[in-house]
């Protein structure tokens, strides 16, 4: 799948970082139910993923996503260091990331939490189920909570 550049402008960036393209549908599909106004970015590895957030190279004029929903088995670079150079680096810690992955193991949920992930959700294979999960995270993270401005 191709990169989606996000451009600047006033509505949310949402940066999906999945390599699953059915699930990317899905979740993309899921949230053309939005009423907020919203951009969905989306890569598919790692390495794209830390360009993208670094604005470097083919990014160099990217608005920063204001919420991350990162899958933790990815190719070239996997969620989980994706995940620790995002909370170690000052310019990127802030940002909500969102850890959405279909991996229920309780080493993987420790992991995440222990590198600042700020929520781990399990992704359901149910698409009714699913669409309820980005709704949740739609209204919790863009409705209820304050984000830090860019």
């Amino acid at each position: 799948m191709s990169v989606e550049i996000a451009k600047k402008n006033t509505h949310k960036i949402i940066f999906l970082v999945e390599d699953n393209k059915a699930d990317v549908r899905l979740i993309q599909e899921a949230l053309k139910t939005s009423s907020l106004p919203h951009q969905v970015v989306t890569v598919t590895d790692g390495i794209k993923a830390m360009a993208y957030l670094r604005q470097q190279g083919e990014y160099a004029n990217v608005q920063r996503p204001d919420l991350i929903l990162l899958d933790l088995n990815l190719p070239k670079e996997d969620g989980r260091e994706v995940l620790a150079e995002i909370k170690s680096d000052p310019q990127l810690k802030r940002i909500p990331v969102i850890i959405l992955t279909t991996s229920k193991n309780d080493d993987d949920i420790f992991h995440s939490y222990d590198l600042n992930a700020n929520c781990y959700i399990t992704k359901s294979r149910n698409l009714s189920e699913l669409f309820q999960i980005i709704k949740g995270i739609e209204d919790f993270w863009f409705s209820i909570v304050t984000l830090p401005s860019k």
